[in-house]
């Protein structure tokens, strides 16, 4: 097929590097990347993925976590499950 439609976006440039490093990893390239988000949307006739906008508790745990605050680390599984007392 022929590739030549082109889409441009503007974005800040670490989410550009933080995105694009991942994807390497994964061995894609950013226009597969925007490939398979595409294919996605048409196969399943929207985004490929909920959009949502978090409640106050969320966000709160976003803060906290981001500030380093209310973090438990675990070993392993069974580890994890021990502090959840499961």
């Amino acid at each position: 097929m022929n590739k030549s439609a082109t889409v441009r976006a503007r974005m800040e440039p670490h989410l550009k590097k933080e995105a694009e490093d991942l994807l390497a990893e994964l061995g894609l390239s950013a226009t597969e990347a925007i490939t398979l988000f595409y294919r996605q949307i048409t196969l399943r006739k929207r985004l490929p993925f909920d959009v949502v906008i978090p409640n106050a508790t969320t966000r709160r745990t976003f803060e906290s976590t981001d500030a380093g605050k209310d973090i438990v680390v675990c070993t392993d599984a069974e580890d994890m499950f021990r502090n959840l007392g499961i």
